[in-house]
């Protein structure tokens, strides 16, 4: 990574470090809605995911580096993606779960939480897409805004499903933001931000919720829409795509414990089970 990625990785991680300190003042009262229980039975706080947003939105509106329009595309997807994940971090319900059971719901006249979060991640990710500077027009242009609105809105997605064990969603951030990490975009701001959260996550005091993962994740798939040439962007669409269809019908919990290679990865910083 080059000084100035560097840089703005720092300014990122150290804006979330002021943010999480910040939160620290929170009465008791006040951090009671966003405690819950996570997979061991043990306390969490969803806190995280505030932080982690806020820091990794500090960061790229300060790297002046970045393209103006790039800037703003990657604060639009990361910012209505985080807001809406945090309304169904406070006010969502179990009813319906996944695409499907959210749109199931809609067709009965119910209008779920998760349906308001799908529609701002798809509405704020198409904005997105439309903000990115391009050099194609016409045709190709319209092409390239609907393949960046699915890279934005299914990595947010994707990054939220992975939000089930300690860590797993960080350190697929992590990986996901690593073929753009060198440009100039979001990407270093957003690992910057995910390394300053991931301690407390890793630990299992904090976890980033769909806040957090929505958040990040929509800005990591900014980074790569900006970043990437169209085939790497269609073939990162397709295995998104692909992982977020899969996820209607398979455990990722259960693929990545069948899998010594990606269960070691999954264990790595982790509590002992």
């Amino acid at each position: 990574m080059g000084l100035g990625r560097i840089a703005v990785a720092l300014a990122s991680a150290a804006a979330t470090g002021a943010v999480e300190g910040a939160t620290q003042r929170l009465s008791e009262e006040q951090r009671e809605p966003f405690e819950r229980i996570n997979h061991r039975g043990e306390p969490v706080t969803l806190l995280e995911g505030p932080i982690a947003v806020l820091g990794a939105l500090s960061g790229v509106a300060g790297d002046h580096a970045t393209p103006v329009r790039v800037r703003a595309a990657a604060l639009l997807a990361g910012s209505v993606s985080g807001a809406v994940g945090a309304f169904d971090d406070l006010h969502g319900t179990t009813q319906a779960k996944g695409f499907k059971g959210h749109l199931s719901a809609l067709s009965r006249g119910e209008v779920t939480s998760g349906a308001i979060k799908i529609l701002g991640v798809g509405v704020s990710a198409l904005g997105a897409a439309a903000l990115l500077p391009r050099k194609s027009s016409g045709f190709a242009r319209a092409a390239d805004v609907v393949l960046d609105t699915a890279l934005i809105a299914g990595t947010a997605n994707l990054t939220n499903l992975l939000d089930l064990r300690p860590g797993r969603a960080l350190k697929a951030v992590a990986a996901l933001n690593a073929p753009a990490v060198l440009a100039k975009g979001p990407a270093a701001a957003v690992v910057g931000a995910a390394a300053a959260v991931a301690p407390a996550d890793l630990e299992e005091r904090s976890m980033l919720g769909d806040c957090g993962a929505n958040g990040l994740g929509a800005m990591t798939g900014t980074a790569l829409a900006s970043a990437l040439p169209r085939p790497f962007r269609l073939l990162a669409t397709a295995g998104v795509v692909a992982l977020n269809l899969a996820s209607e019908k398979v455990s990722f919990t259960k693929v990545i414990a069948n899998n010594p290679a990606l269960d070691a990865v999954d264990q790595w910083g982790r509590r002992p089970r």
